[in-house]
């Protein structure tokens, strides 16, 4: 499982107009599958994101977690996470994992945030979405969990 996670202040998703999932202070996740990944996986990364101390504490320095400000978590699924552009111009997306598998998975991470007390809002798996953020810091961290091992 692959995560680009940014702390905003806010973030917002649309699809066909509608607004599909929202947070104010906290993070956008954006979530890539990979074939190998399984609930436990996403358990794992949930846990991970959960504890990321990237927030401001009272001396400025980044100390602070998600749950310890309070804030939430805006969830997209991202099969491009996994694109290959070593060869031509035109990405491969061999390396994300099938739909039905990375649909799962999606939903496995969101309801592990849940569980650990973030409101969490989504997008909309396999939809266009129009995503509206304000990155805050900018603080953008990417999590791979075959790294995290």
């Amino acid at each position: 499982m692959r995560a680009v996670v940014q702390r905003v202040t806010r973030a917002t998703c649309h699809v066909e107009g509608e607004l599909t999932g929202e947070t104010g202070p906290g993070f956008l996740v954006l979530l890539g599958v990979a074939p190998g990944d399984t609930p436990e996986t996403a358990r794992q990364l949930a846990a991970k994101i959960a504890k990321l101390r990237v927030f401001n504490d009272d001396a400025g320095k980044m100390n602070r977690s998600v749950q310890d400000i309070g804030g939430g978590v805006l969830s997209i699924s991202q099969f491009t996470l996994f694109a290959d552009t070593s060869r031509g111009n035109r990405p491969s997306f061999i390396a994300a994992a099938p739909p039905e598998q990375a649909r799962t998975l999606y939903g496995e991470f969101s309801a592990a945030l849940r569980a650990l007390g973030l409101p969490v809002g989504e997008g909309r798996f396999g939809q266009h979405m129009v995503i509206d953020l304000t990155n805050d810091g900018p603080v953008t961290i990417t999590l791979d969990t075959e790294a995290q091992a």
